[in-house]
């Protein structure tokens, strides 16, 4: 149940379109609904402006199945984050309307598809920058989520700090970012970079990329906590979801 539809099942009870009672029978398991392995934040859409998003990771397979189905009965859009292509698969034979992000590893559940539309000259965006190939699933995770929250996202990948001539090849792109996630494993070197160009924020994701003084995503998250450029703000390590949910609502 999400703002748009308790406005509209209101409506119809003042209307007389819906009577008193189908609409209290709709409103009976706000504002949680009891799985028994979980408990569904039914009321979370209306609070904050998106429904509640399942963590697939650590869970069966037959939970997240349950979960999403659940969800996707009150909700108009559903999204499932780390999610195997197997599980996602098991979602998609109970579930319509699923999508799954691949590099992501993100499925969206949703009624009515809307396809996701480029950033057009002098709107609002965000910009996803990654320093390596191997941090785009980071950076796909936080563009999905981005993008599937209701922004528009650009995309700029493997302009790391070795070869500073590609991240300033796409400057004129950076500069007209609304805010920018910069993804970046090894030394995590990058968002320290990008901060010193752009008076917009910045949100960090450092990633367990890197050989082993990389220490699995801490040396980029103590380098990008310790960064002397301003107006950077720092998720944990690998966590894209964060930063493209914290984006969206610095860019709405």
């Amino acid at each position: 149940m999400d703002s748009r539809r308790l406005q509209s099942l209101l409506a119809e009870v003042k209307s007389g379109e819906v009577p008193i009672d189908e609409a209290l029978q709709k409103l009976q398991r706000l504002p949680y609904d009891d799985l028994g392995c979980a408990k569904l934040d039914l009321h979370r859409a209306i609070r904050t402006g998106f429904p509640e998003v399942v963590f697939c990771q650590g869970k069966t397979c037959e939970q997240v199945v349950g979960i999403v189905k659940r969800l996707s009965e009150h909700h108009s859009k559903v999204l499932a984050t780390r999610i195997s292509p197997e599980v996602a698969g098991k979602v998609a034979e109970t579930v319509a309307g699923c999508t799954y992000h691949s590099a992501a590893r993100i499925l969206v559940a949703e009624r009515t598809a809307e396809p996701v539309v480029k950033a057009a000259a002098g709107e609002k965006y965000v910009m996803v920058l990654c320093a390596g190939t191997a941090d785009i699933p980071v950076a796909e995770e936080a563009a999905v989520t981005a993008e599937s929250m209701g922004s528009r996202v650009e995309r700029s990948y493997d302009v790391g700090v070795a070869g500073l001539h590609r991240l300033l090849d796409q400057k004129e792109r950076i500069m007209g970012a609304n805010v920018l996630i910069v993804v970046a494993g090894m030394e995590g070197a990058l968002p320290s970079v990008v901060g010193g160009l752009v008076s917009c924020p910045v949100i960090a994701v450092p990633t367990s990329v890197g050989y082993g003084a990389n220490f699995g995503g801490l040396a980029p998250l103590l380098a990008m906590l310790n960064s002397c450029a301003a107006g950077i703000a720092v998720m944990n390590i690998d966590n894209g979801f964060g930063a493209g949910y914290f984006a969206h609502l610095v860019n709405r």
